[in-house]
């Protein structure tokens, strides 16, 4: 049964006239997905520091993982109380408070690099805690941008410039940091001062920026629980907690097949790669993720998020498998390939379990972000299946979790009607 929605919640403030709305809201859109384009880059620098400090400090393979660990860990502890921050601040502010943060995190490293390990996870955690916010302010923010019916459309290309964001963040990273550290700076911390003050720098300006424009005004809508879920807090609303548990399973699958990509390239009967060699193809597969966001932009304004949901859950489940029990470049292009299908599940599986939240959006907003610390859980359950069943066969999980995607698209397929 088709759901018609009496108002998407959180709403934007009546304009005198719908042109003057339209053009508010597309200068929003750009502002704010200006911002998702720099936690995308910011997030992936990553992938270049870890090893970087991992030879710096002589760290075992664990020790380098705690920088991921402290990263991803401030999604969990800090999303709620983010929403808690939104909900205090408004939308516009909370987005400036977590530019802020991010701005204080990264001029950590600045320290941090005359200091020690310990002081560099402290900048990681301060860093993506300022990360958290942003998205708990953001991701909702591009949702009422326009009719509900085209929100996760909006949200997919916005995260098509935060995937963006995380294809050139490795390689702007690799010019300023690992290239500069030749021979004789190779044990040099020092190399991330420059790069990482010139991103606290340009934080702080976006945040200046940011708290100047004039936005649309965000105002709560009533809490409008979809048939047979109750009221009173997010938790009350069934589509928000399914969400919640896909945007878990989803960033972990997403998170744990890249983990293990160049390792599944090494296998024998694969592609028998070696490590600097499969690193080539990794690019291919976060790249297919932002190629499949600006297509499924275009899609979703003419199809049911649901339905596009799932039937991208399909192809991936599908190509997971063929990688699982296939063999050769059959089974090395259908694991490359799911970075195709990833592309819009993550904003549309968040702008699903956001409708109808009313004045619990900021709530919920921050239970999906919380839920982002699937990266870290799933990976690690993966390694233990790897351990004993080997690398191919531990692709299984990957394949669950995206089946359990398939079924959360298929049961809020008809949330949205056309308007």
């Amino acid at each position: 049964m088709a759901i018609t929605p009496q108002r998407a919640a959180p709403v934007a403030q009546p304009q005198d006239a719908g042109s003057a709305t339209r053009r508010s809201d597309t200068s929003a859109l750009v502002i704010v997905t200006l911002l998702f384009f720099m936690w995308g880059l910011i997030t992936s620098l990553n992938d270049v520091l870890i090893p970087h400090l991992k030879a710096i400090y002589t760290l075992s393979y664990v020790q380098a993982m705690l920088v991921q660990f402290c990263f991803f860990g401030a999604y969990a502890i800090v999303s709620l109380p983010a929403g808690a921050l939104i909900r205090r601040l408004g939308y516009q502010k909370g987005a400036v408070a977590g530019l802020l943060i991010a701005a204080a995190g990264c001029a950590l490293f600045y320290p941090a690099s005359m200091s020690g390990y310990g002081l560099f996870l402290f900048a990681f955690f301060v860093l993506a805690s300022g990360i958290t916010v942003l998205q708990v302010a953001a991701n909702p923010y591009v949702t009422v941008l326009g009719p509900a019916r085209t929100a996760s459309s909006r949200l997919t290309l916005t995260q098509a410039f935060n995937s963006l964001g995380t294809t050139i963040g490795p390689a702007v990273g690799g010019l300023l940091i690992l290239s500069t550290a030749g021979a004789a700076a190779a044990a040099n911390a020092a190399t991330v001062q420059g790069p990482y003050l010139a991103l606290a720098a340009t934080l702080g300006v976006l945040a200046v920026l940011f708290l100047a424009a004039r936005l649309p005004q965000i105002a709560e809508g009533e809490d409008e629980a979809l048939p047979g879920e109750g009221h009173g807090s997010a938790w009350a609303h069934r589509h928000l907690v399914l969400g919640a548990v896909g945007i878990f399973l989803y960033v972990g699958a997403e998170v744990s097949i890249g983990s293990f990509l160049i390792n599944f390239l090494g296998e024998p009967g694969i592609a028998g790669l070696s490590h600097a060699d499969g690193a080539q193809y990794v690019s291919l597969y976060w790249g297919g993720a932002m190629v499949g966001r600006f297509i499924g932009f275009l899609v979703m304004r003419v199809t049911s998020p649901g339905k596009t949901l799932a039937f991208n859950s399909v192809v991936a489940i599908a190509l997971v498998l063929a990688a699982t029990f296939g063999h050769g470049s059959v089974a090395m292009w259908a694991i490359l390939g799911v970075g195709l299908c990833n592309s819009i599940m993550f904003p549309t599986i968040f702008s699903m379990a956001l409708h109808g939240l009313g004045r619990h959006t900021g709530q919920g907003s921050g239970i999906l972000c919380m839920a982002i610390v699937g990266g870290a859980v799933v990976p690690f359950v993966q390694g233990m299946l790897a351990d004993g069943l080997g690398v191919q066969l531990s692709f299984l999980l990957p394949a669950a979790c995206y089946g359990f995607i398939l079924y959360f698209g298929v049961k809020y397929a008809a949330m949205y009607v056309k308007q």
